[in-house]
């Protein structure tokens, strides 16, 4: 433990020369008295670092000194390889650690470059969220056990609900990794020799088998995730049409997303929609925009709205019990 946080003092000299020691025992979450006690084992071992006393003073690193501490370690590496994640991810995968130590590096190394004009870091201006809005599923099993399980291409025995089931049964599969969409997480697997998305909400239990799993030939990961994705959102059969305010159109579109198929041009306040969905049961989903729409076609929807509507008009127009 005092090794790693001897590195990071390192690392944080070396991308700002002068710390306070109220500063450094914050970044470090130690007291101050460990703090120096630190420098003083640096400063004996060699290293150009010492405190400065008085009201300006703290911890300095000589501006001549370079250190070779920007290594990153096969851990940090292959954090940074799935860099599309988000901190919340990360820390369900088990990376923040190693993701915070490669990040700390980098910064060092940078510091320690010729400094030159140049633009804001991307980092500073581009912050990457992957939760999704107003909603956070949590995924039953731990995805970074998942995830180790997976480094061995084994069979999988997994117990997993349906959606459309209230109870789990057990089945084999062959996984081929896991994907992180939306804030939601999936295992990507054959069942059956037939490729699956297993949202890990419903997944409560697996256990590796000894036997290898057996994966499509010439397949990968992106490679039936593609194939799912595409097959997921090309699913929709029925087009149903609506109307709403041209208010509401930046709305619609964050909360029906790629389901829009067609908007038309505004007129009188009003866009026509063309909404897909792959079935009429689906335009409940139509209901979260209260009385902003109104179903034109096909009838099949607008009854079954009607439908839908009577019903919450009739559960609400008695005080609850």
């Amino acid at each position: 433990m005092k090794a790693s946080r001897l590195l990071h003092l390192l690392l944080l000299l070396q991308t700002r020369q002068r710390f306070t020691t109220t500063e450094l025992a914050a970044r470090l979450e130690v007291s101050r008295r460990t703090v120096l006690r630190d420098v003083e084992a640096l400063s004996t071992a060699g290293v150009p670092v010492y405190a400065e006393r008085g009201r300006n003073g703290g911890i300095v690193l000589l501006p001549s000194a370079r250190l070779s501490a920007s290594h990153l370690e096969p851990p940090e590496l292959e954090a940074l390889s799935v860099a599309g994640l988000d901190s919340a991810l990360r820390e369900r995968m088990g990376l923040t650690a190693v993701w915070m130590s490669a990040e700390r590096k980098i910064a060092a190394r940078q510091a320690a470059a010729p400094e030159s004009p140049s633009p804001l870091r991307l980092a500073d201006l581009v912050l990457v969220d992957s939760t999704a809005w107003f909603a956070a599923p949590e995924a039953a099993v731990e995805v970074s056990d998942l995830a180790s399980t997976l480094r061995h291409r084994r069979r999988l025995r997994i117990l997993y609900r349906r959606s459309a089931e209230s109870q789990a049964s057990t089945r084999v599969v062959d996984p081929y990794g896991i994907v992180a969409k939306s804030g939601r997480w999936y295992l990507v697997a054959d069942d059956q020799g037939d490729s699956r998305l297993l949202a890990l909400e419903r997944l409560s239990a697996f256990e590796q088998l000894d036997a290898p799993a057996v994966l499509q030939p010439g397949e990968t990961l992106r490679t039936r995730w593609a194939v799912l994705k595409k097959r997921t959102e090309e699913q929709d059969r029925v087009s149903v049409t609506i109307r709403l305010p041209e208010k509401g159109l930046d709305l619609a579109r964050r909360i029906l997303g790629t389901r829009i198929h067609h908007v038309s041009d505004a007129e009188k306040g009003s866009c026509v929609v063309v909404v897909r969905y792959p079935d009429i049961e689906s335009v409940r989903q139509l209901l979260q925009f209260g009385d902003h729409i109104e179903v034109l076609a096909p009838e099949t929807a607008r009854a079954r709205i009607s439908q839908l509507a009577r019903d919450l008009a009739d559960r609400h127009s008695t005080p609850a019990s």
